[in-house]
């Protein structure tokens, strides 16, 4: 049994409670972890030593010296990264595969926002009153609450730091109960690159029991979360208390649009990397699969008959194809969701069942499953199942695509396989979604703003205008000469 502990300010320390939470290993369905069971004192010890760090030495740093933290935490993920995969691989069964993935592109993330601490430049801008000078900068907002789902802990929480820390601001991270060990060593790296007490802090615990603490704590001034609209709209309203800002990063129902002159066995592998690798636990994951009726039958059977070869199995396995459901709420709420599909009409070509595999038999495993005969009302096709549970809808023209695809309270992402240059072209400013991939799915870089429309959330992630949202504009008019006594 392993024992992690949370840290606040220069502290690694168990909660003000003393009270402990299991973390389950999804795959074995032992408790392999225990991490300490924040309280609101916890909560407001981190925020006060993340304010205390950015009004100290933090917030005396230049941003040059800001960007080499950051890139030597980079270099650190780089040399040690291998203890983060194996943590993500053991508390939420991320295939080995994606873990080793996840983590070089966490150094990358780190990079980025380094070589951008020292790019943000203010401006001497025109001014409407003769005799006076105006100029423009920008300053750390200050402290930011960073929640973090259990879907993907290190990658979400990288999103949110990095462009915080490169900004100036000071953090307090809360990762899902089910998921805050990898979070933990990662802030461990922080230690080691030399960032100054109190800059990084993690508070572990239950959303219901810190989660409002945290987000409505008049110290924090910005609350970044990434998790379901339900989850959002409680945090939108807790922030809105103090006026702080927010970005949400919220859930999906991604359509994935197969015509008929797409590569077809580029579309095939396409559609089952975006639903089905990550077991369906992702925000971006292509759930909604809206096909050209002609190929329709076709490419259904296909894709069915490719996914009974699927390996499912251990997470740790590099061969293994799909691992197991992260947490034991979500898998009975996936089976949940498929059971009530079968209900409504909905049929299962492919799977739609428990299943447990060789090693793995008492662990939280579902089958790759594919609904056919699903029209676009059905629940399965508008809420979010976060599972390997994909439906098939048909369509006859590219207006009822777009309508199909648009019927729906979510747009995050949506994907498009076509061989027409007028589709690929004209089709996704028609598509009410933050990303579109066209001829591709799930392609994603720090460089590449992400974030979604409608209940998908507000504000965007990555890219170079993140940064900015984690500063504040200030004017500063001057009138030279002037008297000031």
């Amino acid at each position: 049994m392993e024992i992690f502990r949370m840290k606040v300010g220069a502290q690694w320390r168990n909660s003000a409670s003393g009270e402990w939470i299991d973390s389950e290993n999804p795959y074995t369905g032992e408790v392999w972890a225990r991490i300490p069971r924040g309280t609101t004192a916890d909560v407001t010890d981190a925020v006060e030593a993340a304010d205390e760090a950015g009004r100290g030495e933090w917030g005396s740093l230049t941003a040059t010296q800001r960007g080499r933290l950051l890139y030597r935490l980079a270099q650190l993920i780089r040399e040690k990264g291998g203890r983060l995969a194996e943590l993500e691989i053991t508390d939420i069964g991320r295939r080995r595969r994606e873990a080793l993935g996840v983590v070089d592109h966490l150094a990358g993330y780190f990079e980025y926002y380094a070589g951008l601490a020292d790019k943000v430049e203010g401006s001497v801008s025109p001014f409407d009153k003769p005799g006076f000078f105006h100029y423009t900068r920008y300053e750390p907002m200050g402290v930011v609450a960073c929640i973090v789902p259990w879907n993907g802990p290190l990658l979400l929480t990288t999103t949110k730091i990095a462009p915080a820390l490169a900004a100036g601001c000071a953090v307090v991270i809360k990762p899902s109960e089910f998921a805050s060990t990898s979070v933990l060593h990662l802030v461990e790296l922080a230690d080691e690159a030399g960032f100054p007490p109190g800059v990084i802090n993690v508070v572990t615990g239950y959303g219901s029991e810190i989660g409002d603490a945290l987000t409505s704590h008049p110290l924090v001034r910005k609350v970044a979360f990434t998790g379901g609209h339900v989850g959002g709209h409680a945090v939108a309203r807790s922030a809105a208390t103090g006026f702080k800002h927010v970005t949400l990063e919220l859930g999906g129902k991604a359509p994935n649009i197969v015509f008929a002159d797409a590569d077809l066995d580029a579309a095939l592998a396409g559609v089952s990397m975006g639903i089905f690798n990550t077991s369906g636990q992702a925000c971006l994951a292509g759930s909604r699969l809206l096909v050209e009726r002609s190929i329709a039958d076709e490419f259904v059977a296909k894709l069915a008959d490719q996914m009974r070869d699927a390996r499912l199995g251990d997470p740790a396995d590099m061969d293994t194809d799909i691992g197991p459901i992260a947490t034991r709420p979500q898998f009975t709420s996936v089976l949940e969701r498929i059971d009530a599909a079968k209900r409504e009409g909905a049929t299962p070509v492919l799977g739609g069942n428990r299943v447990a595999p060789t090693g793995g038999e008492n662990g939280l495993f579902v089958e790759p499953t594919i609904f056919t005969n699903v029209t676009n009302d059905m629940r399965i096709a508008r809420e979010e199942v976060f599972g390997p549970v994909l439906v098939a809808i048909p369509f006859d023209t590219d207006d009822e695509a777009v309508a199909i695809a648009n019927d729906t309270d979510f747009g995050l992402t949506a994907g498009l396989w076509t061989s027409s240059l007028d589709r690929a072209l004209n089709l996704p400013p028609r598509l009410a979604a933050g990303t579109v991939w066209v001829n591709t799915y799930r392609t994603v870089s720090v460089m590449a703003p992400f974030g979604g429309f409608k209940n998908s959330g507000i504000g965007r992630e990555n890219g170079v205008d993140a940064i900015k949202d984690y500063l504040e504009p200030k004017s500063i008019i001057i009138r030279p000469g002037a008297s000031v006594a």
